[in-house]
């Protein structure tokens, strides 16, 4: 269950977004669009605990994380949220396997995944000791899908999955992003301004 109200941000009390309320019960995904510029990644931020808002709240699974120090914010992070970034991050030196032992290691009090099964349900099992700069874009993309979910999150947030593909490889990855979120049994938001993703989505929020 995920709950924001009255939510503000601004970066040096110069550029100010005001956001609307989320509402989101248990079970269900959401589409949040907007123009670029309109504050989505912002927004994401703030729900991951990345940024923390000027005033109001943000509520998930009852807790309110607005309230929490920075310290506080990594443990609930490291535990509760996976991120998927518009851009891919890992440590270049390691392998897909060791940046996802490394996820593990830095969440130690939270179940983890099975690293081999998470990317053999993302198809790319024979990619586990290869280096992230060995992968195909669309390669990367599935293994940032790996990382966010390798410590089993309630909360899966997704910043512009699908900007750069063709209308094939978009609706691909929402379904995977959509099935692994099913499968994890976590929730899903996806920040976009990508128009063609609200046929997969029964709740939508414009910005």
């Amino acid at each position: 269950m995920i709950k924001t109200k009255s939510l503000k941000f601004s970066y040096d009390g110069k550029k100010y977004f005001d956001f609307p309320d989320i509402n989101l019960d248990s079970g269900e995904n959401l589409l949040i669009i907007g123009n670029s510029g309109i504050g989505k990644t912002t927004l994401l931020h703030l729900l991951a605990g990345i940024l923390k808002p000027e005033s109001g709240s943000i509520g998930i699974s009852g807790t309110d994380i607005s309230k929490f120090s920075d310290t506080e914010l990594d443990k609930f992070r490291g535990d509760n949220i996976g991120i998927v970034f518009q851009k891919p991050h890992f440590i270049s030196s390691l392998t897909i396997n060791e940046n996802l032992k490394l996820a593990q290691y830095l969440s130690p009090s939270k179940t983890s995944g099975d690293a081999k099964k998470i990317l053999e349900s993302l198809n790319i099992k024979d990619k586990y000791r290869q280096k992230p700069n060995q992968l195909s874009e669309g390669e990367k993309q599935r293994a940032s899908i790996a990382l966010a979910l390798i410590n089993s999150p309630g909360l899966i947030l997704a910043d512009e999955p699908t900007s750069s593909l063709d209308d094939f490889n978009c609706d691909n990855v929402i379904k995977l992003l959509k099935k692994q979120a099913k499968d994890h049994r976590a929730q899903l938001i996806v920040i976009t301004h990508d128009a063609r993703l609200k046929k997969h989505f029964k709740k939508n929020l414009n910005l």
